[in-house]
């Protein structure tokens, strides 16, 4: 049985969510969910000179739990820094939204209300790792784009420029504890 959210899946740049599930669960709201887009912010600015230190041009912005594209990293003026772990990006079977990148969520929305990309709409679709069934793990990764499309409702974002949705397992790679890591994300991109 498909899960909803396929009528809802798009082929383009995204900020991604890392989805997993322990074997044998039955699909349900995943654990997690009670803490996001509680309006929690920060006033922690985000490191790096903005110079492109450890990323390609054209490349996305890469943390622990976001890939944002190219184009919303450019047009926002977002630092270029190298990642500093790949041991975690959303935990194992959670969407709450990891507080390393609440910053840089924080600049997105304010970039979306008052910056170069005011107006604009983002697409946010939610990633999962392999482990478990299918549509647990759709519903994870939505779950996990709806935690980033509330914390950046939550900063002032207005919903309609906020597309969420989940691509859960669908492309995952990751072999091994360190590269389902970075299965599990949320990517973030302009929408057309």
């Amino acid at each position: 049985m498909k899960h909803p959210t396929f009528a809802y899946l798009v082929g383009m740049g995204l900020i991604s969510l890392g989805c997993a599930k322990q074997p044998g669960k039955n699909a349900k709201t995943p654990s997690g969910t009670e803490a996001i887009g509680t309006g929690q912010t920060t006033s922690a600015t985000l490191g790096g000179d903005g110079a492109g230190a450890g990323q390609a041009d054209g490349a996305p912005l890469e943390t622990d739990g976001l890939v944002v594209s190219d184009a919303i990293a450019r047009a926002c003026g977002l630092p270029r820094v190298a990642r500093t772990s790949y041991a975690t990006k959303f935990e194992f079977d959670s969407a709450a939204v990891p507080e390393p990148d609440r910053p840089l969520l924080a600049a997105i929305a304010k970039c979306l209300t008052e910056g170069a990309l005011r107006g604009r709409a983002v697409s946010l679709v939610g990633r999962c790792d392999a482990r478990g069934e299918m549509e647990y793990n759709m519903v994870l990764g939505q779950s996990r784009a709806d935690a980033v499309r509330r914390y950046l409702q939550d900063m002032g974002v207005a919903q309609a420029k906020l597309a969420a949705t989940s691509r859960g397992e669908l492309d995952a790679r990751g072999t091994d504890e360190a590269t389902m890591a970075d299965d599990r994300r949320v990517d973030v991109a302009l929408a057309d």
